[in-house]
Order: structure tokens, then sequence, then C-alpha cells
């Protein structure tokens, strides 16, 4: 029997541990070699200890190099800074890639779209440089950098020709912001006699916006900054369905965090009522990764499988199968 590979767990908070369980059960049956070193951070493990990223939880994911994470909370406004932020800084995970691409079986406005987003992951406003001026008046830094601004246009190229994909579109507002976005804008357009066979070609950011709902197709791959990313990459996951069926990944030079993109959605929490799709694509996604194509696609075909019939989804598409029934239906479909 071959040796598993020791992969970082963060289930999360919310509805993170249901969808977590759902992929652990999935990988155990489709036999995928992985053990999960599993560790807690999130709202519960933030408001008990007073930290938000515990020393295990790093010394883990430095140590294995490759985590999966649920879910976990961010208060608006006041309390604990973002766990998913903190995570890509304090490990430079460079480059966040979010691919857009139709579900079978999922009905959509459009049933073409393909494209993958690649968004700067640790610097713009996203930051968090803020300060107060005075009680009516708060100020927020943005940074851009032309070493940042390389790394991940070179990585969107890269990862463009290893995939056959043919044009890159920088995303940007350099007519409004001519330093900063102009700076990104500038630095990844040199980045054009380096890849021969790619156009990289370039639009502003709002005119991207519509043209992602009227005409998706002309997008193949996108770069853009971290907090434009933010926004276009829940924009294009409304596209294929909702964030409930979108994955991400988030990559370094050494490390790879894997994540569903939504919410915690404590409301729904513990009532086995949660999508795990997004989690369980972001996993196959890992499999990709770690050089494990083959068992990534016998569960992508299977998830697939079980989203084309009615019967065998969870409410929010339209199913009436929970969690834990859902992720049944699956195991039966490997």
């Amino acid at each position: 029997m071959s040796e598993k590979t020791l992969v970082t767990l963060i289930p999360g908070d919310g509805i993170g541990p249901e969808i977590a369980e759902s992929v652990k059960r999935v990988f155990e049956a489709a036999k995928a070699g992985i053990e999960w070193e599993e560790v807690q951070a999130g709202l519960p493990t933030f408001e008990s200890t007073g930290e938000l990223l515990p020393a295990n939880v790093m010394a883990s994911i430095k140590k294995n190099k490759i985590a999966l994470k649920g879910p976990t909370t961010t208060p608006s406004g006041k309390g604990h800074r973002s766990i998913n932020v903190s995570l890509r800084q304090d490990f430079h995970l460079y480059a966040n890639v979010r691919p857009i691409k139709s579900i079978p079986g999922i009905k959509c406005v459009y049933d073409n779209v393909d494209f993958i987003i690649v968004r700067e992951n640790t610097e713009d406003l996203y930051r968090g440089i803020e300060y107060k001026i005075d009680k009516d008046t708060a100020h927020g830094i943005k940074i851009i950098t032309r070493q940042c601004s390389l790394d991940v246009g070179r990585f969107a190229c890269d990862m463009a020709v290893k995939l056959g994909r043919k044009k890159v579109t920088i995303l940007h507002k350099a007519n409004i912001m001519k330093l900063t976005d102009g700076l990104f804008l500038e630095a990844i357009l040199s980045l054009q006699s380096e890849y021969p066979s790619l156009v990289i070609n370039d639009m502003l950011v709002d005119a991207a916006c519509m043209q992602m709902v009227k005409n998706p197709t002309i997008f193949d791959v996108i770069v853009t900054e971290n907090l434009y990313g933010d926004i276009i990459s829940d924009l294009g996951s409304g596209l294929i369905g909702g964030l409930g069926v979108a994955s991400g990944g988030n990559f370094g030079s050494y490390k790879a965090i894997f994540e569903a993109v939504h919410g915690s959605a404590p409301d729904i929490a513990g009532k086995n009522l949660a999508n795990p799709t997004a989690l369980l694509l972001s996993a196959v996604t890992m499999l990709d990764f770690m050089g494990k194509g083959d068992v990534a696609k016998k569960i992508q075909d299977a998830l697939f499988k079980t989203l084309r019939s009615p019967e065998t989804r969870t409410r929010d598409l339209g199913g009436s199968l929970g969690t834990k029934e859902f992720t049944g239906a699956l195991i039966a479909n490997l």
C-alpha cells in the first residue's frame, strides 16, 4: 500500500466542519492517499484563545506545505482581521486562482463560461494599512510594487501556457490611479516578450465587469490586483451558479492553501443544509496540484454526475438533499 501524503486541514467555523467532513468521507472512499493533520482556526478559536492563527496552525502549514481550509468568519467593521488575508500575507501566497467554468447540469445564464481569474494576493488596499485622521476621516493606503506585480503576472502567464490558453487580460484602473495601477499594468505588459505564444492585453476593470455579464466568452485568463480580483471573482462565481460551486487556491513559491471561497454561513451551521461542492472542487484542484490527477478526475466526474441530476442536489441548487445525503450520493457515483 502506498504511503499517504500529509496535508493540513483547517475545517474553519460555521458550516466549515460539516463540509470538511464531507471532503474527508469522499477522499477516504476514493482512496485519495491523503492523511489529514487537522488544526483549528476561526472565530471560536479566536474567542477562546485570543489568537487568530495559533502556533500549531502555522507550524503545520510550514511543515506540510499544502493545506485545505474551510470558511472562517471575519467580522465587518470591528473585531479580528481576516484569517484568509493573514495566511496569504504570512506565507506570501501571492497568487489567488479562481476558475470560472460552467458545470454540467447547473443552469445559468450562460452554459459555456470558461476562464480563470488570477488575483494578486498580498498587497493593494488589502494590506490593511489604515488610520484615523480624526473622528470623521479615515485613510487607507494602497500599495503596489513592481516585484509583486511581476510575480503574479508571470504566474498567470506560466499557467496560461501550461493549460494551453491563448490570452491574458490585465484588469486595472490606470486611467485614474496612474501611479499604482499604472505600475501594475506597466510591469505585466513588460512580460510580453517572454511569452510569444500569448496575447497580453488590458481592460479597465469596470468595463470588464460589464463584459463578464454581457459576453464572458471573450476572457481566457484574467490577472488583476487584490481588491478588483476579490470583487470580480464573486461576479464570475455568479455566472456559474454562485459561491457554493466555486473553487479557489492560493499559491506561493513553496506553499499552497486551497479553500472554499464562500462564507461560513453561521445561520445554517449544524443543520445539514450546507453544500460541500466548493470545498470539494478546491480539494480536487489540490489533488491535481499534488500530481494525483487520476483520483482528482475520479472525484470530479462523480461530483458532476451527482450535480447533473436534480434528485441528488443540495437545496441551494434546487434539490432536496442535506450535506450528508449529498456526500453519500457522490460516494455512490465514484
